[in-house]
């Protein structure tokens, strides 16, 4: 059964614009490695938290659409926990209608990361 997923990360602030793509290409190996697709990947750049998140008031907002076999993506999940570059991440999965309205379960087409 086809399900599509949308992850959002926050990359620390302290990471520079050259160094968060290397984020970007890296998490989203995380993904592929896993055996799911990227459909589109969404960097929306610089932004202020709402509140301070270990000390920090704003960070790199990063979102993926993403489709796969699986039942989530543990061992990205897992990383994600792990990166020390990461300040938050969330995975969640899309109801079925919404991924349809999205177009997400015709045929994926990989989207280059970044």
């Amino acid at each position: 059964m086809t399900r599509a997923y949308e992850l959002m990360i926050i990359i620390d602030s302290d990471v520079g614009t050259a160094e968060a793509d290397s984020v970007i290409t890296r998490v989203a190996g995380f993904v592929t490695d896993e055996g799911a697709t990227i459909v589109s990947t969404d960097n929306w750049g610089r932004r202020k938290f709402a509140y301070k998140i270990n000390h920090k008031t704003e960070g790199t907002y990063v979102v993926w659409e993403i489709v796969t076999e699986t039942a989530g993506l543990p061992d990205t999940e897992r990383r994600l926990r792990l990166a020390d570059d990461i300040v938050r991440h969330k995975l969640f999965r899309l109801p079925d209608a919404e991924a349809e309205r999205r177009g997400l379960f015709g045929e994926a087409v990989p989207a280059a990361a970044g």
